[in-house]
């Protein structure tokens, strides 16, 4: 979907409205030329959640001529403790959408395009290739991958930036005989080694932060002004309040941009943040919710164990068993809680997916094969008890 600019009386797309602009062309370093150019200029922005909320708004503000944003997610009432552009009355609504609204409200001389799709290896070069920058703002190894990637095939200059709980981290990949993102990180975490947002949580205000960086970055490589972060990665600790400098090199042997490459296609992977595949020789044993209740509700109830984290149990928790960490499990610390473990026991968590990594470390340790509540805590709201809270 397309909502075309509307230019104000007086203003064309080669003479920007110098009301709306002003402290801009106040700028030596920007000035009349530099506002031109950014009128000029076209972004794609991977992400409508977080990061991409102060991206898409200050490269609305500052003028960029064209932007277009990437999502095929939609608004849900737990995205807008950060994804400010985002209203209560959008929950439910396309993140594309109501991301247009938002730059369109904010700035109706800026062409925004929205593309209501996932990014995927059959449509990221085509989306990329008549634009000039791509904002990463998306919370997934697997896309980050994809976009890296495309954007060295493109060459193509990569404004980055990641969050996760308090830290922060920004840079810019494939700019200026700089490093790519593989050229850093050669391979992704294996899969469910790291918590997204939705089980670890994240700060509100940090992707502000960050994105606000991403968005200066952008206008810096824009305009082709000051130093932008290539081979330097920017870590932000807000619970410290620090921010340090990680000089990053280029690898002469990466595998997408080294002297030698072996990627020379796109392909799409399997995120790292979602649960990992088992083996048909690694199952997991699961019990659904509602046979789960049956069997609290009986003679003999199974050994119901949490393990969750204490904020977690904080906002919800079911009424019955106990309460051992994942991480106490990992350690083996946890596991003199579980004496009477026996095959009835049933571990639960958010989604299911630390529990089945539960059982399988219980089953390791113990050779107890217990079991996992398939869809965890959410399933049993949804179908057996829709008074308990989500998160």
């Amino acid at each position: 979907m397309t909502r075309p600019a509307k230019l104000r009386a007086g203003t064309t797309p080669d003479r920007p409205d110098p009301r709306r602009y002003a402290r801009h062309l106040l700028l030596p370093e920007l000035g009349m030329p530099g506002q031109e150019r950014l009128g000029q200029s076209r972004v794609i922005v991977v992400g409508a959640g977080g990061l991409a909320a102060p991206v898409l708004s200050y490269l609305a503000a500052a003028g960029v001529g064209r932007v277009t944003v990437v999502d095929d997610d939609a608004v849900d009432l737990s995205n807008l403790q950060r994804q400010v552009i985002h209203r209560t009355e959008d929950v439910g609504v396309s993140k594309v959408e109501s991301a247009i609204r938002a730059v369109h409200d904010l700035n109706p001389d800026v062409e925004i395009v929205g593309v209501p799709e996932r990014l995927t290896a059959d449509n990221a070069l085509t989306l990329f290739a008549d634009h000039d920058v791509v904002v990463d703002a998306t919370d997934n190894f697997a896309t980050r991958y994809l976009v890296g990637d495309a954007c060295v095939l493109l060459g193509l200059p990569l404004v980055w930036g990641s969050i996760h709980r308090f830290d922060g981290q920004v840079t810019v990949w494939s700019y200026d005989e700089g490093p790519c993102y593989r050229c850093v990180f050669p391979e992704a975490p294996p899969a469910g080694a790291v918590p997204s947002c939705a089980e670890a949580g994240v700060l509100g205000a940090l992707p502000g932060v960050i994105g606000a960086m991403q968005a200066t970055e952008a206008v810096k490589v824009l305009l082709g002004i000051g130093e932008p972060l290539a081979g330097r990665l920017m870590l932000y600790n807000a619970l410290h309040a620090t921010w340090s400098s990680v000089p990053v090199q280029r690898d002469p042997e990466c595998a997408v941009c080294g002297a030698h490459p072996t990627i020379t296609t796109l392909t799409d992977t399997v995120a790292s943040c979602a649960p990992p595949v088992p083996d048909a020789a690694d199952d997991v044993r699961e019990v659904d919710a509602l046979a789960l209740a049956d069997q609290v509700a009986g003679d003999h109830p199974p050994v119901v164990v949490d393990v969750r984290s204490e904020a977690e149990r904080d906002i919800v928790r079911l009424p019955i068993g106990i309460h051992v960490p994942i991480e106490t499990l990992r350690d083996g610390t946890g596991l003199g809680r579980l004496d009477a473990i026996d095959a009835d026991t049933v571990f639960y968590c958010k989604g299911g997916t630390r529990s089945a990594e539960a059982v399988r470390l219980v089953r390791d340790a113990t050779g107890v094969e217990a079991r996992s509540l398939a869809g965890g805590i959410l399933a049993w709201i949804d179908e057996v008890d829709p008074t308990l809270a989500r998160y």
